[in-house]
């Protein structure tokens, strides 16, 4: 049993909609679980606890990033300098640039170089605090491919201390052999990758790309419905680029989450809201691609759907890892309160990937999942970026001292 004493408790209740601040705080572990938290003065006696001072830090639930590309293989730095020197994407994708050229990478890497790849990426995350990652596939594009990623996936939080979540993505994009043949894809996707990977265990969710330059509505659901034949939640990209009324699928379909959302309208709003949708705000794509288009956050707001943050991790779009960045963002891009962004990536974060009853808030019979952070004001981690503050992070019960073991 441990026993963290003389800290600022920043609890993330989905009871209230601030950061739950208790100043002099308590919290107890119990093998890998909370098992009580709570002010100084009401905690109970712990005298076989290993006692942890705090030294006035403040302690918040470990963070999540709920939508990441994590595993894949080569580099986009090149195009990106293209963009820089005038050609547009059109030409860059024309020359086997683009999407397709992460595609042909990942599926030439093997198993050990794409873990070697993504443990990286993992790696910097956890330094940063967070103790879950949302992993997609989507660069595989045949059931060999798309396997090899989540297997990747899965390997990654046996070899690190971290909880994964995967999120079956073949509906990324069309692969070279299926061009000009978006319908025979969506085929291969629900006759066969689908059902494989999913009878594999290698499936926690399943994902899309609804968009114009995506797959269609009437595509989207088709995936929709398979995987609910499966009994696995589903999410979507939805409302980036154009507005394809896909938010408003995955709210019918009951959707975890759907994610971008720049151009998304009212109506997707009001759905959103009804069936429990989580709005998953990806800043960091928004500032790489230089949008202007901003989410629509006082619809947001009106109608209470949650809005979490993530990093959007992908060599295309948002080559960052890097989640604190995206509450800076969050608040400077999208105007979020401080309040709003550690939210987004915590209690909301945890409610866009279904895992809510036992991560992203710090209260009895959650998960040990605990960052401790050299600041005393919770909305440091908004406010500044390019310094670290984390001091320890919990994982399931075992702390991490971030100079000494992450």
């Amino acid at each position: 049993m441990q026993r963290i004493q003389n800290i600022v408790l920043a609890t993330l209740s989905d009871s209230s909609d601030d950061y739950g601040i208790i100043e002099d705080g308590v919290v107890i572990i119990d093998g890998e679980s909370i098992y009580w938290s709570g002010p100084a003065v009401e905690a109970p006696t712990t005298p076989a606890a290993t006692v942890i001072d705090g030294q006035g830090m403040c302690l918040t639930p470990a963070l999540i990033d709920c939508h990441t590309h994590l595993v894949w293989a080569g580099s986009r730095a090149d195009e990106f300098a293209q963009r820089l020197h005038g050609k547009s994407y059109a030409e860059i994708a024309e020359q086997g640039g683009g999407i397709a050229s992460t595609v042909q990478a990942t599926r030439a890497a093997d198993f050990d170089e794409l873990l070697r790849l993504a443990s990286k990426r993992a790696s910097a995350l956890m330094q940063q605090g967070v103790g879950t990652i949302e992993v997609k596939s989507g660069y595989g594009l045949d059931l060999p491919n798309e396997r090899k990623q989540l297997q990747v996936a899965r390997a990654l939080g046996e070899q690190l201390p971290i909880n994964i979540k995967t999120t079956l993505l073949a509906a990324h994009a069309l692969p070279p052999e299926y061009k000009n043949n978006a319908d025979g894809y969506i085929e291969l996707i629900i006759n066969e990758i689908l059902p494989t990977l999913a009878a594999e265990g290698l499936v926690d969710a399943v994902d899309a790309f609804c968009e114009s330059i995506g797959f269609s509505l009437e595509q989207t659901e088709r995936v929709f419905k398979a995987a609910k034949a499966y009994e696995l939640p589903i999410k979507l990209h939805a409302e980036q680029i154009t507005n394809q009324n896909g938010a408003a699928l995955a709210a019918r379909y009951h959707a975890l989450s759907a994610d971008h959302l720049e151009q998304l309208d009212e109506n997707g709003v009001k759905a959103m809201a009804e069936n429990g949708t989580v709005a998953v705000l990806l800043p960091g794509a928004f500032y790489f691609l230089r949008d202007d288009t901003v989410p629509p956050i006082k619809l947001l707001r009106q109608y209470g759907v949650p809005i979490a943050l993530a990093t959007d991790a992908n060599p295309g779009s948002s080559p960052i890892h890097n989640l604190p960045l995206m509450l800076q963002m969050g608040a400077t891009l999208f105007r979020l309160t401080p309040e709003e962004c550690l939210r987004g990536v915590t209690v909301n974060a945890a409610k866009a990937l279904g895992i809510e009853k036992e991560y992203g808030q710090i209260k009895a019979g959650m998960k040990a999942h605990l960052a401790l952070w050299d600041i005393q004001n919770p909305a440091e981690l908004t406010y500044q970026f390019g310094v670290n503050p984390l001091k320890t992070l919990w994982l399931n019960g075992v702390a991490h001292d971030r100079e000494d073991t992450l």
